[in-house]
């Protein structure tokens, strides 16, 4: 295998950090849906395996880990890009427990359009959720439960939100504000302004 700083382009020496931002660039240059019927996609499939490849093994060997019991490079999840591995939405699972939305929206991003089943659409409701979207949040929840009727879990969020709306709890953060009395103030004055200058 072609060693796999290089094929990021950083040095073995990076950070976490910046190979995670030099792998999201390149993922982002030689992702599959970026060369649909495009003659490069074959090439830019290539690439994206490679890359997924290199990142993956420099992941294992920071976390001690190494080659398989067979020699091979194990699946890490990213590999094949052609669908969500379990290791995958693990790992996105996590980041969301861990408050870091952004990372885990990124990674389910790069999953493709025909591959995204049930559980992409529940981490993606449980993104939205925690960001305080709960009309998008409700979207994605009714998408995973019609695509995999059968899972309790996400039937519970869907249950939770339906709740919140039902009883009056349920808000966006599209029609919420931080500055509600400031709002209503603004509010009353414009009212008062109205009245005054038609002469009531």
């Amino acid at each position: 295998m072609t060693d796999p700083y290089q094929v990021l382009g950083v040095s073995p020496s990076a950070t976490d950090d910046e190979i995670k931002t030099a792998y999201r660039q390149l993922a982002r240059k030689y992702h599959p849906d970026n060369y649909v019927d495009n003659p490069l996609a074959d090439l830019a499939t290539e690439k994206m395996k490679e890359i997924n490849e290199a990142y993956d093994e420099i992941q294992r060997r920071r976390r001690g880990g190494g080659q398989s019991a067979s020699g091979s490079y194990t699946q890490y999840g990213r590999q094949d890009y052609s669908a969500a591995q379990p290791s995958q939405l693990d790992d996105i699972r996590r980041l969301i427990q861990n408050g870091r939305l952004l990372e885990a929206e990124e990674l389910l991003e790069g999953i493709p359009q025909p591959r995204r089943d049930g559980e992409w659409n529940y981490l993606m409701g449980t993104i939205y959720y925690s960001k305080g979207w709960l009309d998008t949040a409700l979207n994605y929840y009714t998408a995973a439960c019609r695509l995999s009727p059968n899972n309790l879990e996400y039937r519970a969020a869907y249950q939770r939100l339906m709740q919140q709306r039902q009883y009056g709890a349920y808000t966006t953060s599209s029609t919420t504000c931080d500055c509600c009395q400031t709002c209503a103030t603004l509010y009353c004055c414009s009212s008062c302004c109205n009245c005054m200058g038609s002469g009531c």
